[in-house]
């Protein structure tokens, strides 16, 4: 069917949903905006799917939830009958229509007469996580567009291990919600049945109780956390979203007492009103917590991103002032305390091992060594990390110490299997109370990190193009590096090319090549020859296609030049 053919179809849909409808027909005085709502299928990937609310096959609402559920049912039917009966965990976040769409998939499951436990009101994406794997459940669904604008609303999947699905899973699950021609023939369990079925059971206290005993593994030096725990300042701002529900029960429960949440910004609030974005690796999702901190006199903010796997954070500079961290330098403090804290108790394991993306710093590699641990680098997404983790656990080769992503995404403790930005907001405190009782702040601790390793320095640029056009330009872009292979980058010589979908590495010297070890992945990542180094890949997520530079120098500034010259030899390039 044309795009035309499947707005009609919707459009003479009798039991369409009102609202949907009313949108519809107002969408029609915008040929371009009904296009792009009508001509492809909302993707469903391996991260699930995400996209801008509305009507339409390729926006977020109640079909195409159902589409992707009805999918995922279907997937649940090839299993035998015991594991079907271990159901779905779901949890939502604080947009706008969340709540509905976590009810739509539980109607939706229970056609296919699968149970599932919802969870009362809102929840961490970290939870979720932790609920699959404490309620062993089959999977898992969480109902959020992370750290997106409000006109967003998103889809994830979660394995049974608690780890967003694996690549073989989740392409069989994919081919099932391909398979379904008109989301708008779903069938979904009645509002009457609801009650009377049985399978739809609402959960809450019981895991979060269970959640924030298992947070107390993550604080490390217990007499620290007592004796700082009443004089670290702390501005926490959960910036509209879920975390403070498990955030300030979890900063209690560890032992800090002189913690504020932002007033205003600790309100869930679907259309984040406070902010242009609820993104904590953006230093404007920062501005309230700054006024209060100055106010307060605060030695760290701290701020969660809507479902609260991403944390970011800015530390007190010596003149007042507050500096927004990257999510580069927050992984490198993470890491070297968690290291040297062990070290000093004795208890740092000789097989211990670090997990980071493809894409983020070698600063926490160098970090790592310097303690004779083992950095490994994975595919970007935490699915990768939570498959590492996994395979630690089954053959004792190593044992997990952290793991984090660039994009401000750190997990400390295993017991959830995706990026946790409650363990993460408990830990920062303990560091931030450890350099305290030094007379130092966060800003100390990175510098004297720099002054040990180098000048470590990294930045990301993201390309949105959106739509139709925006989805051709990003392909496009990707054969052109890949065909067209740059070999130099402001006049440094690549050395090596690694293109992770051919799962090659190319010595350009000397035209050797060696094969990968790495599922596919449409990444392509070029060696510089005095060490610095770029990748490029569109997001999985988002309608963007994302380029990655990292560098070292004796000093902040020659970092910083090297940063600008390579960003102006890509944008070139890109052009």
């Amino acid at each position: 069917m044309s795009w035309k053919e499947v707005f009609e179809q919707w459009k003479n849909e009798e039991t369409l949903d009102s609202s949907l409808k009313s949108e519809l027909i107002e969408m029609e005085k915008d040929p371009n905006a009904l296009e792009d709502a009508f001509y492809t299928q909302l993707e469903f990937g391996t991260a699930g799917m995400r996209g801008l609310l509305g009507p339409g096959i390729n926006r977020m609402n109640i079909y195409t939830v159902r589409q992707a559920t009805e999918g995922l049912a279907r997937f649940m039917d090839t299993q035998d009958p015991e594991t079907k009966k271990r159901g779905v965990a779901i949890a939502y976040d604080s947009r706008h229509f969340s709540e509905t769409f976590a009810m739509e998939a539980a109607r939706t499951l229970a056609q296919h007469d699968i149970p599932s436990f919802v969870f009362e009101g809102l929840r961490p994406t970290p939870e979720l996580s932790f609920a699959v794997r404490h309620l062993h459940a089959f999977t898992g669904i969480m109902i959020t567009a992370s750290h997106n604008p409000a006109a967003y609303n998103g889809y994830k999947v979660y394995g049974e291990d608690g780890g967003q699905m694996p690549p073989a899973d989740a392409d069989a699950l994919t081919g099932f919600v391909r398979e379904i021609e008109n989301p708008l023939e779903i069938p979904v369990l009645s509002e009457k049945e609801i009650s009377t079925s049985g399978l739809i059971s609402i959960i809450g206290e019981e895991v979060d109780h269970a959640y924030l005993e298992r947070i107390k593994e993550v604080t490390i030096n217990h007499a620290l956390v007592e004796e700082m725990g009443k004089e670290l300042k702390l501005v926490y701002t959960p910036l509209h979203g879920t975390g403070r529900m498990l955030g300030e029960r979890a900063l209690k429960q560890a032992g800090f007492e002189k913690f504020v949440i932002e007033p205003n910004q600790g309100i869930p609030d679907p259309d984040f009103s406070t902010v242009k974005s609820p993104n904590p690796e953006e230093a404007g999702a920062f501005e309230y917590a700054m006024t209060l901190g100055k106010k307060e006199e605060a030695d760290l903010l701290i701020a969660t991103d809507p479902d609260a796997d991403r944390l970011g954070a800015a530390v007190r500079l010596p003149n007042g002032e507050y500096q927004v961290l990257t999510g580069n330098q927050i992984g490198a403090i993470f890491i070297h305390y968690i290291l040297e804290a062990h070290k000093q108790a004795g208890t740092l394991p000789k097989n211990a091992a670090v997990l980071k993306s493809i894409v983020s710093s070698e600063l926490p590699t160098a970090i790592a060594q310097s303690y004779g641990a083992t950095m490994m680098n994975v595919l970007t997404g935490f699915k990768f990390i939570a498959e590492k983790i996994e395979q630690f656990e089954e053959d004792h080769s190593y044992t997990f110490m952290f793991g984090f992503e660039e994009s401000y995404g750190y997990l400390v403790k295993s017991f959830v299997r995706d990026k946790d930005a409650i363990q993460a907001l408990v830990l920062l405190a303990e560091i931030a109370a450890y350099y305290k009782k030094a007379g130092k702040t966060l800003y100390d601790a990175l510098q004297e990190i720099f002054e040990t390793y180098g000048y470590y320095a990294e930045k990301t640029i993201s390309v949105t193009m959106s739509g139709q056009e925006g989805a051709a330009k990003i392909a496009a872009l990707m054969s052109r590096f890949r065909e067209e292979a740059p070999t130099s980058f402001a006049d440094i010589d690549v050395a090596i090319v690694e293109d992770f979908q051919a799962g090659t590495i190319v010595e350009l010297a000397t035209g050797d090549t060696k094969e990968m070890t790495t599922p596919a992945s449409n990444v392509l990542k070029y060696q510089l020859v005095e060490g610095s180094w770029i990748a490029v890949r569109p997001s999985g997520t988002e309608p963007k296609i994302k380029f990655y530079i990292g560098v070292k120098a004796d000093s902040k500034e020659a970092a910083d030049q090297k940063i600008s010259d390579l960003e102006a030899a890509i944008n070139a390039l890109a052009e």
